[in-house]
């Protein structure tokens, strides 16, 4: 019986196992297109997801991978409130006309109409009255004014220049530069302010082509969840989230199915389920009416489930084996974990893959909320795994199974990562590297390279020929030194 498990075992693979064999090319690297899917109706420019860790993505990393084309999850390691009001603040970030406009009213004193612009990091305030703008006040008109008792009235533009609410977008510009104004109020056919366009907001879109932004010209943004926080779950659609990730370490559980059937009920935006490692798994979430597949147990540089639980599938397996089962139901695949080069990102994709997520080559970012710290004179940065100890102790307790009501079993540890600087640069290298390795394949874009990359299998000579050997190195490109651990 027990012989009969060891009989005919399966060999399975990860990224240091195999390279993609080079093919006859019709495109160079500049011509290739990365976009992707990250869920049934969530497509981006750079298939590049951000992890939701509490060292790895709050609002400010999901702003810059968001106007970098990815699009970044914020994490759930603090309040409901607390994480809305991150998602909120991503979603204001931009916007073609905003909406929800702040406003005050003529009588407001300045002391409110100051405490508001800089509490919600806006620089101009429509002023309204009965229901009808009458002015704007900007962060410049109150800049030199004491905090007496002075009101809104006393310093508002009253001479509004403003336009009606279906005006587009090239003809606000036109709006905005004739009169060297920042600020365009948009009113409806009462007089009442529904919007507002920004110059700011223009320049914005200019300078990031490529983002990650809804219809309304907002950016995107992902949340994670509970499996079993549906309140939350809902919140989190109220405040703006494009797409709710369930955050478990095992979605293949049945009391985790269940509560992913009552989330699916509950909201309307896409929800992105795991993580999972096998078809069989793959076949049950996709039941669940799922619009995406996070795959990975295991792989991950601070995850110690293989080594605590003795579980685990080698990661280019696994996303082989959860899209074999997802393509045919046209469900995107995310793989979570493992990454350490762009090179893995092109072995991702071509396994099956989709998109990838990242969590430690985005740790080290000026963007991710980790701390800080010196050693050895060299800048690093604090990354630690959902399933460390620091994390179950201090928040979540629910990713990982409990053992008792006050003892945890850690799967994961509390680590460094060197600085690497703005997230701008780490996704420029990294999707350098993965048009590099495309346009190899002969591979213009994501489906090409799924369908047609072939795979070999390689030895640990192989791989220590893979990386500078047999020199003593004197200068790394950033591309590769960024990777460096130590």
């Amino acid at each position: 019986m027990f012989a009969e498990k060891l009989t005919g075992i399966r060999e399975a693979l990860t990224f240091d196992d195999v390279l993609l064999v080079p093919m006859r090319s019709p495109v160079d690297p500049v011509e290739i297109d990365v976009s992707s899917s990250v869920s049934r109706h969530i497509k981006v420019k750079t298939p590049i997801v951000s992890s939701p860790m509490d060292t790895v993505t709050e609002a400010e990393m999901a702003i810059a991978m968001a106007r970098n084309g990815g699009i970044g999850i914020i994490h759930r390691n603090l309040t409901a409130n607390a994480q809305s009001q991150m998602v909120s603040k991503v979603k204001r970030e931009e916007s073609i006309k905003i909406r929800n406009v702040h406003t005050v009213e003529p009588e407001t004193p300045i002391s409110d109409a100051r405490a508001i612009m800089r509490t919600k990091n806006i620089a101009g305030l429509p002023v309204i009255s009965n229901d009808k703008l009458v002015g704007i006040v900007t962060r410049r008109d109150i800049e030199f004014v004491g905090e007496g008792k002075r009101t809104v009235s006393e310093i508002m533009v009253k001479d509004v220049i403003y336009a009606n609410d279906e005006i587009d977008i090239e003809d606000a510009k036109q709006i905005l530069y004739k009169n060297r104004i920042e600020k365009l109020p948009l009113v409806d056919s009462n007089g009442r302010v529904v919007g507002l366009i920004t110059a700011k907001d223009i320049t914005t879109r200019k300078n990031f082509p490529n983002a990650s932004r809804d219809e309304e010209g907002q950016l995107l943004v992902g949340a994670a969840v509970g499996p079993f926080d549906v309140d939350r779950a809902v919140t989190l659609e109220k405040a703006g989230a494009d797409l709710i990730v369930i955050d478990t370490a095992h979605a293949h559980n049945e009391k985790v199915m269940q509560a992913i059937r009552q989330i699916r009920k509950a909201v309307s935006v896409d929800i992105v389920g795991g993580n999972i490692a096998t078809k069989e798994a793959a076949e049950d979430l996709i039941s669940l009416d799922l619009d995406g597949i996070r795959v990975g147990i295991g792989p991950g540089s601070i995850c110690t489930t293989r080594i605590i639980a003795g579980i685990g599938v080698p990661q280019i397996t696994a996303i082989s084996d959860v899209a074999e089962v997802a393509v045919q139901h046209k469900v995107p695949v995310i793989a979570d974990g493992g990454i350490r080069f762009s090179g893995d990102i092109v072995k991702a994709i071509a396994a099956g893959a989709d998109s990838v997520m990242l969590g430690s080559l985005l740790a080290g970012t000026d963007e991710s909320p980790g701390t800080e710290m010196i050693m050895n004179g060299r800048k690093y940065k604090a990354y630690r795994g959902m399933g460390s100890m620091g994390v179950m102790r201090t928040g979540i307790s629910d990713r990982y199974g409990k053992m008792s009501s006050s003892k945890f079993v850690a799967e994961g540890v509390e680590g460094a990562v060197p600085y690497r600087g703005k997230v701008e640069e780490v996704i420029f290298q990294l999707v350098g590297g993965v048009k590099s390795g495309m346009g190899y394949t002969g591979a213009k874009n994501i489906d090409v390279l799924r369908k047609n990359s072939r795979f070999i299998k390689i030895t640990a000579n192989g791989l220590r020929e893979s990386h500078p050997h047999d020199v003593r190195i004197v200068s790394e490109p950033p591309n590769y030194q960024m990777y460096q651990v130590s």
